[in-house]
């Protein structure tokens, strides 16, 4: 359903060009020594990588023996794929029920846009869509949400701010069950991860749904430039539900782009969607051996 397309490629050039440069410089050297390994490292790290990672990567090249430039990159290509692919074969498979996406994240990491991205492929695609705006919070929520769905060309389900969150998803469940639709999107609010009240009311959200007899996907929304910061959100919000997979949002905006790698071998959630511009358009699915080759490639 989704394809690769090639802005994908031109997406990664910034963090292709940043500190992935500096790392693929490396290998122009005829082989490792101590030092080298030591640069090896210090860039992964900095490359947003985390500590954590970036150790696993460097011991699991260590075993294989190699010392000659070549041999180490690729086998450094090899254990980034391993850790990346997490064996998810396609996001969101086909049903023949309605499918429900909760969309998570923190204001500001690019929720609302990727909804719109998927609603977009989605429709092109025949399937109908439908959007819920359960971040009732924020009015601007609200009217963004709306102003995209009218973009795109599907439905929002909305009340009016300040309103009961689980009451517009269930009425959007109704809305979305009598029109037959394929994928029910709800936006919610993304106030500070930390706060105690949001992370009750994602979970209340969700026994809305599961009271439906439908298990929702969460697909959890993140801002390739805040790095480690990342991280941290995906474990707060991976306490409060169970998290399907991740929107890597912004990419081509960062330089960096090595939080992936932390993610997957941390927290074992997949990649699911990287965004890729500012355009509907400006969407890919994340294939773990295509980025790599793109990041480290000659």
């Amino acid at each position: 359903m989704f394809g690769w397309f090639k802005s994908t490629e031109e997406a990664l050039k910034p963090t292709r060009e940043g500190w992935f440069k500096k790392v693929a410089r490396l290998f122009e050297r005829p082989s490792f020594d101590e030092s080298l390994w030591a640069e090896l490292e210090e860039l992964l790290v900095s490359a947003d990588v985390g500590v954590s990672t970036t150790a696993k990567l460097i011991e699991r090249v260590k075993t294989k023996g190699v010392s000659e430039a070549k041999r180490v990159r690729a086998a450094l290509k090899e254990e980034m794929i391993d850790i990346l692919d997490l064996g998810v074969a396609e996001p969101f498979p086909s049903s023949d029920g309605l499918s429900v996406i909760l969309v998570i994240g923190v204001n500001g990491t690019g929720k609302t846009t990727s909804i719109a991205k998927l609603a977009h492929e989605l429709k092109g695609n025949g399937k109908r869509v439908l959007l819920a705006a359960s971040d009732t919070f924020r009015t601007a929520a609200i009217d963004q949400l709306q102003f995209w769905g009218k973009r795109v060309g599907v439905d929002v389900i909305a009340h009016q701010p300040g309103g009961d969150p689980g009451a517009v998803v269930f009425n959007a469940l109704e809305a979305a069950k009598k029109r037959q639709a394929d994928f029910l999107f709800i936006d919610t609010a993304g106030r500070l991860h930390t706060k105690f009240n949001l992370m009750e009311e994602l979970k209340k959200i969700r026994r809305v749904v599961t009271k439906a007899d439908i298990t929702p996907e969460v697909l959890l929304v993140l801002d390739a430039t805040t790095g480690q910061n990342g991280l941290s959100q995906a474990i707060y919000f991976t306490e409060a539900v169970t998290v399907s997979g991740v929107f890597l949002a912004k990419l081509d905006s960062t330089a960096k782009g090595g939080i992936v790698l932390a993610i997957c071998d941390q927290l074992k959630i997949p990649i699911l969607f990287i965004g890729t511009g500012q355009e509907l358009e400006h969407l890919a699915p994340f294939r773990a051996r295509k980025f790599v080759e793109a990041l480290l490639s000659p």
